[in-house]
């Protein structure tokens, strides 16, 4: 018999298309991969969200690793043109492993990312997908909201204005990112920055130039991050609500 299983996050839209699933089909799994370097207010928030599901979550780990994404880095680049090491090694890895042929699977993709669930499906079309927030018109801002609304504090991260609750110093960032990182978690920047220099390698390129930046190297001034998420309740975000308080 075949599965729904949902890929919580610790994010907002993750948690909300759990949340709806439960609503809709009662007899879900809900598993996480962990990752050492995210905020540690994440037990909080995954604990939190076991309350609200009504069921426990399944932590899922890469114990070769020991989780961790510097454990990876110290062995390969931190960034390729194919994707960053760390997100196959520590979640599409983990995922493959405990994921079945037959499973329906719930991403938390927003109508803002329809065009990243288009390329996860060209890239996997054997997953059986279920994109409930898209097919529910639900965006950011109403996953953020719904959460709110559901009396749970926002995870560590959304708060201090990161727009994804990512790791602390993810290597997908951008210029004005990691000169957040650097005034919100000092020690974090500097782990990151004495890494680079000491692989040779480095998580940011030069927008015009297309030259690699060490951390050490940036400019304070660099990059235009954002500091509050935005977070605003639509029509779809109070039908989606009704629909799991019913």
């Amino acid at each position: 018999m075949s599965r729904i299983l949902s890929w919580f996050s610790c994010g907002a839209a993750s948690a909300v298309a759990t949340k709806l699933a439960i609503s809709e089909s009662k007899s879900v799994t809900v598993a996480y991969c962990e990752v050492k370097e995210e905020h540690p207010d994440n037990r909080r928030f995954l604990k939190d969200c076991e309350e609200w599901f009504g069921q426990e979550i399944i932590i899922l780990r890469n114990e070769f690793y020991d989780a961790s994404i510097y454990n990876i880095f110290e062995k390969q680049f931190m960034r390729t043109p194919s994707g960053s090491p760390c997100t196959r090694a520590l979640k599409k890895n983990v995922r493959k492993k405990f994921e079945r042929l037959d499973d329906v699977q719930v991403f938390g993709y927003t109508v803002e990312e329809q065009n990243r669930l288009d390329r996860f499906i060209d890239a996997n079309n054997d997953v059986d997908i279920w994109p409930i927030l898209i097919e529910k018109g639900l965006t950011k801002s109403d996953c953020l909201a719904m959460i709110e609304n559901a009396g749970i504090e926002l995870p560590a991260m959304y708060k201090l204005g990161y727009a994804n609750n990512n790791c602390i110093g993810c290597v997908k960032g951008g210029q004005g990112y990691w000169n957040k990182i650097r005034v919100d978690f000092p020690d974090q920047f500097k782990k990151m920055a004495d890494l680079e220099k000491r692989r040779g390698y480095t998580v940011l390129k030069d927008s015009s130039t297309g030259k690699p930046i060490f951390l050490h190297d940036l400019n304070p001034l660099a990059g235009n991050y954002p500091t509050e998420p935005d977070i605003e309740c639509s029509i779809f975000c109070h039908m989606a609500q009704d629909e799991y308080n019913q």
